[in-house]
Order: structure tokens, then C-alpha cells, then sequence
């Protein structure tokens, strides 16, 4: 695990025992809120920073539609003006704060609370890695060497909330960078029904981006995990395993962020609002379909990489196989010599009988001795080929 993740496991505050529902924490290396505003309609298209929450009270007035996104959750007092700004739940306002939920939806009064993960891949230096877009809006996965296990590349993820109102979305990330570009994009061309089909078809198009983004992450795994295989195959080192445990464990924070959003957006798709249009309900449907395809994946790449330790502890037995084959052959070969070699260190006198060594006064004895030594070891090693035992099968003809 990075650096950068313990210490983000080690400082998020917990909520003491006891605490009253609705308080509001904040962790203090949570990075300092940044607040932008689109908003749209009729009457054309607003988008700008701004500092006071209060500030997007005339817009919801002149504008369909207004999005407000806030970056970093770092100040507390932000954070509960825009609550007061917006009459949001000050329940759901403590579970914006509190970035270990999972992913689930609420209903307060007149607005919906979303919860969902967003996932991306980082290099080891914390820069983070984009996919490249097409024309369509849909992300492409960069082509990647058969080795990619190797690449210092690791899994971040980010909690998003989301408030759903008649006339807005808010949305609160834990820190800038987020895959709603394209998002943005089509609200500033007026693309699509985005600009028409308010605030829910903006709430859904802000899921779908995010579920979209699980699909290049889960072919780069894809792509790691037949790499590794093959490398497995190869040459099986003990340094392959700590990649095989660190693929499982973020397969296993993939499936536990996609589980429960799926089962989030099944509610949605359920229940009655005013913000979810019947015109918006079948898009809803296409996120659903999507997050089960992704469980699809999910579960097959684990399956796999449980998989890759099989491959491991096999190779490696096959490789000790052939070690063990080796050293058996050599040690057979040099049994018939040390038999020769202990016949002959024997040193019985030719003298005291006939039947004592009398190849001891021969004038070609130790010639004679290693001759036999080497035609017995030829012997065997063609015996051995013939066998297939050394170097596979003869061909015959």
C-alpha cells in the first residue's frame, strides 16, 4: 500500500460514541472546498467560480437546471452553507463529510442523496492517468504491453455525493479531478437532451460518466492479469506474488464499490420521483445494465487471479520437476562410475590368487578403467534419450 493511502487511512476522523445525529467533522487534511456553478435553461447558460454558496440563490430562480460542484471538503463552514442554501438534510450532509460510506440513495423531503465511488488509476508518483476520448464520449483504452503488472500504476478511489434536487444537483468531491469533463462539455453545446431533460437526466448523466469510468480500469486489469499469467508460465518468481495479492485486493475494492450502487440505482429505478422523468427512467436502466456488466467483469477477473495462484504453485512444481529430473539423471550416471571407481580402489594384490584383480598389473589398467567409466556414462545418456526422459522424445523416422 502507498504512503499516500495509510496516511489517508490514518487521518480520517471517526465520529465519537455518543455524538449528536448531524454533526459535522472534517478530516483536517481534507484539501479546501472550490465551488463552481453551471447553470442553464431558456434563458442561456451560466458557469462560473464562485466563493459564497448564497450566491446560487438567484440562479435557481432564472435557470432550469443548476449544478453546483464543490471540490475538497476541507471547511466545515462551507459545507453547512451550503446545507442551509439548499435545505439539505444535515444527516446527508454528515455522510458527505464522512467519505467511508457506501454507495446507497436517501430520500429527505424534496431532494434525493446519492452516494457513489469514483475510481481511477494513478502512477506511483500520484499523477494521475486519463484515458483518451473519442468523438463519441466514450472512454478508450490505451494500448498496453503484455508485461503491464510491471507498470507503476495503483488504484485510487473517491467517494461522490450527490444531492438531487427539483431544479439542481449538487455534487461534493473529496479532491479536484473527476471524470465529468466530457459532462461539461455536452451541457456547453447543448448535446443530446442534457440541456431539456433536467435535473434528473443531469443526475443520470453524472452516474453514467462515473460507472463508464469502472471500463478501462477493468481491461487494464484484464490486460495485467493475462500478462502475469503468461509471465507465471514462464518464469514463476516468489517477487510475482505480492503483484497476484495486490491485484485481488483492488478487484476487491472494485466489487465493493460496484455492488451496492448497482443495488442503488435498482431503487431509483423502483421508486416514484418527480426528479426522475419517464423519459429519464430508461437511461436509468442502461446505468443498471452497465454496473451489472461491470459485476460480470469484476467477478471473472477474481476469478482469475485466484486462478493465478494455481498457475503459480503448478509452475513452480513443474519446476522443481525438472530440477529434481536433472539431478537424478546425473546422480544415476555417476552411480555405475563410483561402483567402477570403489571396484578398483579396492587394491587386492594380484599376487595372493587368480582371482585377485589381476587388472592391476595390466600396463593399459587405468586407460582401460576411465574408457569404461565413459562408455558407461555415454550408455546411459542415450538410454535416457531414447526414454524421453533427457531432452523429450527421439524422432524416429
Amino acid at each position: 500500500m502507498s504512503e499516500r493511502k495509510k496516511k489517508l487511512r490514518r487521518t480520517r476522523p471517526h465520529k465519537p460514541p455518543g455524538t449528536s445525529p448531524g454533526t459535522l467533522i472534517v478530516d483536517p487534511h481534507a484539501a479546501p472546498p472550490r465551488l463552481s456553478v453551471i447553470a442553464y435553461g431558456p434563458s442561456g447558460l451560466v458557469e462560473k467560480t464562485i466563493s459564497d454558496p448564497h450566491d446560487v440563490c438567484p440562479l435557481l430562480e432564472s435557470h432550469d437546471v443548476v449544478w453546483l460542484d464543490v471540490d475538497g471538503l476541507g471547511d466545515v463552514d462551507v459545507i453547512r452553507r451550503i446545507g442551509t442554501a439548499f435545505g439539505l438534510h444535515r444527516l446527508a450532509l454528515e455522510d458527505v463529510l464522512d467519505v467511508r460510506k457506501r454507495a446507497k440513495v436517501d430520500r429527505f423531503g424534496t431532494h434525493h442523496y446519492i452516494v457513489a465511488v469514483m475510481v481511477a488509476l494513478t502512477r506511483a508518483e500520484g499523477i494521475a492517468t486519463t484515458p483518451p476520448v473519442n468523438a463519441a464520449g466514450l472512454n478508450e483504452p490505451a494500448h498496453r504491453d503484455a508485461h503491464a503488472p510491471s507498470e507503476p500504476l495503483q488504484l485510487e478511489t473517491e467517494q461522490l455525493s450527490m444531492f438531487l434536487g427539483k431544479k439542481f444537483v449538487i455534487t461534493f468531491q473529496e479532491r479536484p479531478g473527476d471524470s465529468f469533463d466530457r459532462v461539461r462539455e455536452r451541457i456547453r453545446g447543448g448535446q443530446g437532451m442534457i440541456r431539456t431533460g433536467g435535473s434528473g437526466y443531469l443526475a443520470y448523466a453524472l452516474l453514467d460518466a462515473t460507472i463508464d469510468a469502472y471500463f478501462p480500469i477493468l481491461e487494464h486489469y484484464g490486460e495485467c492479469l493475462e500478462g502475469l499469467e503468461d509471465l507465471l508460465v514462464q518464469s514463476p518468481t516468489a517477487h510475482r506474488l505480492p503483484e497476484i495479492h495486490t491485484l485481488k485486493r483492488d478487484l476487491l475494492t472494485l466489487r465493493r464499490a460496484i455492488w451496492p450502487l448497482r443495488e442503488a440505482l435498482n431503487v431509483m429505478l423502483r421508486e416514484s420521483s418527480d426528479a426522475f422523468t419517464p423519459e429519464t427512467k430508461p437511461y436509468l436502466n442502461d446505468c443498471y445494465d452497465h454496473t451489472v456488466q461491470i459485476m460480470d467483469l469484476v467477478e471473472n477477473h477474481r476469478e482469475m487471479a485466484s486462478g493465478l495462484m494455481d498457475v503459480y504453485l503448478s509452475s513452480m512444481s513443474n519446476r522443481m520437476n525438472e530440477i529434481m529430473k536433472v539431478l537424478t539423471i546425473i546422480s544415476t550416471i555417476f552411480m555405475p562410475l563410483t561402483f567402477i571407481a570403489g571396484v578398483y580402489g579396492m587394491n587386492f594384490h594380484p599376487d595372493a590368487g587368480p582371482w585377485s584383480m589381476p587388472e592391476l598389473t595390466w600396463r593399459y589398467g587405468y586407460v582401460g578403467c576411465l574408457a569404461l567409466m565413459l562408455v558407461s556414462a555415454l550408455a546411459m545418456l542415450v538410454y535416457f534419450r531414447r526414454k524421453g526422459w533427457l531432452g523429450g522424445p527421439r524422432r524416429r523416422p
